[in-house]
């Protein structure tokens, strides 16, 4: 019997390092009675392995999320799904940083003193590398687990959809050394809510053809 195709599930948590409110506590943990368990869509016994920003709010999500089963899946706490480094614009929000630089366009300019859209892009695609490596042996070999869980936040859950489904960050960028680029969408063409799942996978039960099943799946209400 054919295996089924591999899955992401794409959890989303803010960009700055502050702890969870109690409000937003209690929303995840409504999240994690719907979304995480046996027979549920995130099944334990499916995941294979999980990556996990160290920043306050995704790492205690990640906790949340499972604190109702024994043990924790297989993870690791990394920098490399951290959010995108804002450097001098760390904690301004949009309005803030066009009234210091019109025409400011992270898609295109990424942030002065942090991270460029093609350090941006490089580091999602790694990340990307690693998962698909992981879907390989389970899709290919049986090894493993079918599923792959990432924890982290806006601005990177969008970049690794956008180049999940070989879109460039930017419509000038270099395509990378894992993708042609065919398409000229970027992470702006998807909106990510706060405390909201996305699924990605394959279609036609190949590898080949990796796309988006989901978005904003168990959403906070805004």
């Amino acid at each position: 019997m054919a295996r089924p195709v591999p899955r992401l599930f794409l959890v989303r948590h803010g960009r700055t390092d502050i702890p969870l409110t109690p409000r937003g506590v209690e929303q995840v943990k409504a999240q994690a009675s719907a979304l995480v368990g046996e027979g549920r869509p995130v099944d334990p016994k499916n995941i294979c392995f999980a990556f996990v920003s160290p920043r306050i709010r995704a790492h205690k999500t990640f906790h949340l999320l499972f604190e109702h089963l024994p043990k924790l899946p297989d993870h690791t706490i990394t920098e490399e799904v951290r959010e995108w480094d804002y450097g001098d614009y760390e904690g301004l929000v949009t309005r803030d940083i066009l009234s210091k630089d019109p025409g400011w366009d992270i898609w295109k300019h990424g942030c002065p003193g942090g991270e460029s859209a093609e350090e941006m892009q490089h580091r999602v695609d790694c990340v990307i590398f690693k998962i698909r490596d992981h879907h390989r042996k389970w899709f290919e070999k049986g090894e493993g687990n079918r599923d792959v869980l990432v924890v982290a936040h806006g601005h990177f859950n969008r970049c690794l959809i956008a180049r999940w489904n070989n879109f460039a960050l930017t419509a000038g960028i270099l395509p990378s050394m894992y993708y042609s680029i065919t398409d000229p969408k970027t992470g702006n063409n998807f909106n990510v809510e706060p405390g909201g799942v996305a699924v990605l996978s394959y279609n036609h039960h190949t590898l080949d053809e990796p796309a988006l099943d989901g978005l904003n799946l168990y959403a906070h209400a805004k």
